[in-house]
């Protein structure tokens, strides 16, 4: 027997909603190109009205800035100094489970798929500055802390080519996942040291 409430129309919840379009545009442009993301195929994914994601996020570019910007709050927090930050940056460079810091990883697998697309370059290089490379100058602190960033999320991104886009299996591989992780410790390391004045 059904209740008169089945026959109402479900209230949909907006918030839920909103986060549904945004897992099925992160698992987008994950895997393709900015260029060769559709909103039709991120609400197909998402379960919605095409609409709706243009509503939610104003269009594509919109859709791109909210996926890169997501969770950004979480890169750096409870790290207090360069050193705690390499073994932070390795660990994440090497993880394998989708916690915070393999999301972190993907975010920059995003950035990499996307940064030739002559649209997704300019929010690319505004989002990875404002949300990567600017708070990372400002933890580590000193004499061209740009610069010194800068180096160490190279490290991180031709670590990220090696092990998702090309699939290098000596960077890939679970045996060796400990000694690739100390070794990109020690190269984050080099990278944001400040250099030292040569009298």
């Amino acid at each position: 027997m059904t209740s008169p409430l089945d026959d109402r129309p479900r209230v949909r919840n907006a918030a839920v909603t909103r986060e549904a379009i945004l897992a099925a545009a992160w698992r987008r442009f994950l895997n393709e190109s900015y260029d060769n993301v559709g909103l039709r195929d991120v609400a197909g994914d998402a379960g919605v009205d095409v609409a709706l994601v243009s509503r939610y996020f104003g269009g594509k570019e919109g859709l791109f800035r909210a996926v890169l910007s997501h969770g950004k709050e979480e890169k750096f927090d409870g790290l207090t100094d360069a050193g705690a930050l390499a073994a932070r940056l390795a660990a994440m460079a090497t993880e394998q489970a989708p916690d915070e810091d393999g999301h972190n990883m993907e975010r920059l697998l995003i950035i990499l798929r996307s940064a030739s697309s002559p649209v997704a370059s300019s929010i690319v290089r505004s989002a990875f500055s404002a949300d990567v490379l600017e708070p990372l100058a400002a933890l580590i602190g000193g004499e061209g802390a740009q610069q010194r960033a800068s180096m160490a999320m190279a490290v991180m991104m031709g670590t990220a080519i090696m092990r998702s886009i090309m699939a290098v299996e000596t960077v890939c591989e679970g045996a060796c996942r400990h000694d690739v992780a100390r070794r990109i410790e020690r190269l984050v390391k080099v990278a944001l040291e400040e250099d030292k004045p040569s009298y």
